[in-house]
């Protein structure tokens, strides 16, 4: 893998405007050793895009553990963000033991929590391994980009279009099994997509996993609809993640092709449930997922 993205980084000249941008905001502003300011992204949603909270919620964690990894996190999304406004990340330093340390995140708008997350670091450590087998899928250079992921509903459209940012140019999505999103069928619940960030990415281990957080919240709760012939596409859905699991395994590349295989294994009162195992492309699975989120269809009368 490692020879696969070196050979990336040499090919590619530039980093894209969309990712560098992106880079650019998972750098926080330091206001105090435990409170962080971010700054917000229009992706044309209704809110906040999810994985932009969740990826930056652990940056702040991070900063205040940097001699130990994440190993794993736990977040509720509160309420829906505000795309326009800056966020507060205050971080608590619960406890810092011999091996894990564990920070709680809140992260806020107008003095109101939008976010709650819990992560742990883990100093390293060797010990038993064993792993699932990554499917055998078509590579990614015999697929197609997915269709960009502006949601075609005129009451979401931004009042500042320009500002907007289609979040598969920072993240480049293709879809391994890809549905129409307008008009969509019942397929099995599960999907597999391979995903990369859209140029190369220098830094640490600590800002790849910040980034993998951020990219996961793309297309995986879309498992959850497919037995239900529905997409977030259409106007008479209303879908928001409700709470976002993550564990980190192995060390990747955000700039190398990543498999995510996601499945549903249920659905009810107007949730899915939805697991994710990402494999780098040489097999190894270097992290999983798992995340409710909100699928409810609104009838009018």
């Amino acid at each position: 893998m490692q020879k696969n993205a070196e050979a990336r980084a040499d090919s590619t000249t530039h980093t894209p405007a969309a990712l560098e941008q992106l880079l650019g905001l998972f750098t926080l502003e330091s206001l105090t050793p435990d409170h962080f300011i971010g700054q917000s992204l229009d992706l044309g949603f209704r809110n906040l895009f999810g994985g932009h909270i969740l990826g930056q919620a652990l940056v702040a964690a991070g900063n205040t553990c940097e001699q130990r990894d994440a190993h794993s996190l736990h977040a509720y999304f509160i309420r829906g963000g505000d795309p326009l406004a800056p966020i507060h990340y205050h971080v608590d330093r619960i406890r810092d033991g011999n091996t894990f340390s564990v920070r709680r995140v809140v992260a806020s708008q107008g003095e109101k929590a939008i976010l709650i997350l819990s992560a742990s670091f883990q100093a390293d450590e060797q010990g038993f391994e064993h792993q699932a087998v990554m499917p055998d899928v078509p590579s990614p250079e015999s697929l197609a980009a997915a269709v960009r992921s502006s949601r075609p509903v005129p009451e979401l459209i931004p009042s500042q279009p320009a500002a907007r940012v289609t979040p598969d140019l920072a993240i480049e999505i293709r879809p391994v099994d890809p549905v129409d999103h307008l008009n969509p069928g019942k397929s099995a619940p599960s999907q597999h997509i391979w995903f990369r960030a859209a140029g190369p990415v220098t830094g640490n281990q600590a800002l790849h996993k910040c980034l993998l957080a951020y990219a996961s919240d793309f297309g995986l709760l879309g498992t959850s609809l497919r037995p239900h012939a529905a997409s977030y596409y259409q106007p008479d859905m209303v879908t928001a993640s409700l709470d976002h699991a993550m564990w980190f395994y192995d060390d990747f590349r955000i700039d190398d092709w990543l498999l995510y295989v996601c499945e549903s294994p249920v659905a009810g009162h107007a949730r899915g449930l939805n697991h994710g195992s990402i494999f780098s492309r040489d097999g190894r699975l270097v992290a999983c997922v798992t995340q409710e989120g909100l699928i409810r269809r609104v009838r009018k009368p």
